[in-house]
């Protein structure tokens, strides 16, 4: 590796500035031979980080909501993430920054920058707090209202020291975590991301087949179209999902880091739309033929619908396959949210560091530092859905939606449309009035759920 002179460590970066090495930068290149990340290469990337715990939450969401109205909200956040991350892009043109906080420093200044690390740390760490928790309960099992859901490597192997949830996450640190999240640059992921995605569409594949087969037998019948609304408890309960559906789209922290290693990044509108539009068709085939298979009993988390007969030819067989492929889909996905979670916590404490990418030890001790906070997370946070749902209703919020429309409306350089105003009105009176609502039935609903153990 080139030793750096000692110009190069006194250099002093810009918040503007990102914190990757660029692909034209004063620094050596990390990688001898890297010219640019390829147009694939990023929409898999960006792919991957669409597409994480959220597919398995969408079932039950569209459940909840009605196939139609569902299915309409899907799309609906694709295009309201669409036209917020055009926006963001326009805007970092406009003020020649490469990073999202960098955007948001230059239309309000450096409290509501930090303000928005802070949210996409939080994000983050909560996100891959749950995808580990998931990967533990796939390989080891889970309890889930007094019963026990075993889980593969228990199956197939009975238990042991080596299959307990402690030993088999460990493992996953150690031998696929460790590796993935040590590559400084985002394009260096894009093999596994491509994995990453080819096993989602793989989940889909399946649950289409057996959700077909039934229905050709007349064993199923057609989802509800439309929401139940019974009471004013099951009206509220529908706010609920607009986080979750929200937190399914959240890349937007990964964008400026995909972007900046792009050989042409004219590329970035197009890379963002194909994106989008693969991974809303995920969303929505996973959640039709999700509810047409399991109706009324599709559960919060529909990975746990797998767990039992399916009523099909080789049943057992096809939910190992479903539940495998899902776990090592997630371990996958780890790493490139696990890439913005560290840069973003390294800008939020070094603003103007040298980037971390040239300095090992930093790189190596936050890095350290992170999978210990993950690692512990995962074995101790007693419920993920509630953190989940929190979560997805504020700082995935506020990075999706909040944020991106307050700087369009802020227009800092003069070029915000009048679509744009209009726009951003509509994410920000969305974005708080589902997020309140989801917290307030969220809080109604845990003590409720506490009242009525009380009693």
């Amino acid at each position: 590796m080139t030793v750096m002179s000692s110009n190069d460590i006194k250099y002093r970066r810009s918040p503007r500035i990102s914190h990757l090495p660029q692909k034209h930068d004063d620094y050596e290149p990390l990688e001898v031979g890297f010219n640019g990340a390829s147009f694939s290469g990023a929409v898999f990337n960006l792919s991957t980080t669409i597409v994480g715990a959220g597919i398995m939450a969408l079932p039950s969401t569209v459940k909840q909501l009605g196939l139609i109205p569902g299915i309409i909200m899907i799309l609906m956040g694709a295009a309201l993430t669409e036209t917020s991350i055009d926006m963001l892009l326009r805007f970092g043109r406009a003020s020649k920054t490469a990073t999202y906080s960098g955007v948001v420093a230059d239309s309000f200044g450096g409290f509501w920058r930090t303000l928005l690390q802070i949210c996409i740390v939080i994000n983050n760490l909560g996100m891959l707090i749950v995808y580990m928790i998931i990967i533990g309960d796939v390989l080891s099992g889970t309890w889930s209202d007094g019963v026990r859901h075993s889980g593969v490597m228990e199956e197939w192997f009975d238990q042991h020291w080596w299959t307990t949830r402690c030993s088999l996450l460990l493992f996953t640190t150690v031998f696929v975590f460790a590796p993935l999240i040590s590559f400084k640059r985002v394009d260096s992921l894009r093999y596994t991301s491509a994995l990453s995605v080819g096993l989602a569409i793989v989940f889909v594949a399946i649950t289409a087949g057996v959700a077909v087969v039934k229905l050709i037998e007349g064993t199923i019948g057609m989802p509800r179209l439309m929401p139940e609304v019974v009471d004013q408890m099951s009206f509220w309960k529908l706010f609920t999902t607009v986080p979750i559906i929200v937190t399914a789209y959240i890349c937007h922290h990964n964008v400026h880091p995909i972007e900046n290693e792009l050989k042409d990044h004219t590329h970035m509108k197009s890379i963002v739309r194909t994106s989008l539009t693969l991974c809303s068709s995920v969303y929505i085939a996973t959640s039709f033929f999700g509810v047409l298979l399991f109706g009324d009993k599709t559960l919060d988390d529909v990975l746990a619908n797998f767990d039992g007969d399916l009523g099909v030819p080789y049943s057992s067989l096809l939910d190992d396959v479903v539940r495998v492929s899902y776990g090592v889909h997630l371990m996958l996905v780890f790493p490139i949210v696990f890439f913005s979670l560290r840069l973003n916590l390294d800008e939020l404490l070094f603003p103007f560091a040298t980037p971390i990418a040239y300095d090992n030890r930093r790189f190596f001790l936050i890095t350290l530092a992170l999978m210990g906070f993950i690692f512990l997370g995962a074995n101790f946070v007693p419920n993920i859905w509630d953190a989940f749902q929190f979560t997805g209703a504020t700082a995935a919020i506020a990075v999706g939606f909040i944020f991106p429309a307050a700087i369009a409306l802020r227009d800092m350089h003069g070029i915000a449309t009048k679509n744009d105003r209009r726009t951003s009105w509509v994410l920000i009176l969305l974005a708080v009035s589902s997020s309140t609502a989801a917290i307030c039935s969220d809080l109604y609903s845990i003590f409720t759920s506490d009242s009525g153990i009380k009693s």
